[in-house]
């Protein structure tokens, strides 16, 4: 991280039991030396016993990242910075409309053959991530499941989700794929509204459709992280820690005014 990332990390870091007097352990390293390994893990794709040495051994840093997923900091870290992001493109913190859709990606070999499955349509074999997105393309929940899972059937515990933690979404866009029964379900048991997006009949090529380009956008921005390039995780839950760990990468440097990808033009060489 740079000194202005981290600066925006910092703050919005939750606070250790130990240091408001509520017991534990005090931590034996650095909060941004352990978020800088996990940060580094997740961009390089790299395993975990393959950290450079410069970092703290990868037990401690693969057991801070398993913790901070399994006590929910993560998601809570993760939720503190896409607040300030919406903040500072002038929105509310609490989102009105949402956009779903999923993304299959293939899975290495240690991943566990009771938690993947085929996914005929896109002829993947591995595992299938969901995501829901508010307007800026920040994510808003994530749940992964395996490959074979019809979209419609993983949207069902992901939307019940969705309003336990956001009571102020109204609309979702969707795709195609989420038409039927889910439609009726989500008006009748979740008070949202589900709008199909759908392509025409006469539609050749790529085209960018209403809405649906923003989650498209998501899933490419998650992309970018190699970690998420193929399934490594043996857990799903570890994966969908990953997504929330790449994304946390793309606000920081937004709030920070840092751009990943900025052309940074070549200084002359010296005259003699």
């Amino acid at each position: 991280m740079t000194e202005a990332e981290w600066q925006e990390v910092r703050s919005a870091l939750p606070v250790p039991a130990w240091l408001q007097g509520r017991g534990g352990r005090p931590e034996g390293y650095c909060h941004r030396v352990m978020v800088d390994a996990v940060r580094y893990v997740v961009d390089n794709g790299v395993k975990w016993v393959n950290l450079p040495a410069d970092f703290p051994p990868f037990r401690r840093v693969h057991a801070f990242a398993r913790r901070w997923q399994a006590t929910g900091l993560l998601a809570e870290f993760h939720d503190r910075l896409r607040d300030r992001v919406r903040v500072k493109e002038g929105r509310s913190v609490d989102p009105t409309a949402a956009i779903v859709d999923s993304q299959s990606v293939r899975a290495a070999a240690n991943v566990p053959r009771a938690t993947s499955g085929w996914d005929g349509g896109k002829r993947v074999g591995g595992r299938k991530r969901h995501v829901v997105v508010d307007c800026l393309g920040l994510v808003l929940a994530v749940m992964v499941t395996a490959a074979s899972v019809q979209d419609r059937d993983a949207a069902v515990p992901l939307l019940v989700r969705l309003r336990e933690l956001y009571f102020s979404i109204r609309l979702v866009w969707a795709d195609g794929g989420y038409a039927g029964s889910l439609v009726d379900f989500t008006r009748t048991k979740l008070q949202l509204t589900l709008d199909i997006v759908r392509r025409t009949d006469d539609t050749v090529g790529f085209v960018v459709l209403p809405r649906r380009w923003v989650v498209e956008r998501t899933l490419s921005w998650l992309m970018r992280s190699r970690r998420l390039v193929r399934d490594y995780e043996t857990l799903p839950a570890m994966h969908e820690a990953m997504v929330l760990w790449s994304m946390t990468m793309l606000m920081t440097g937004r709030l920070a005014g840092r751009h990943r990808n900025a052309f940074i033009p070549r200084q002359p060489a010296p005259s003699s």
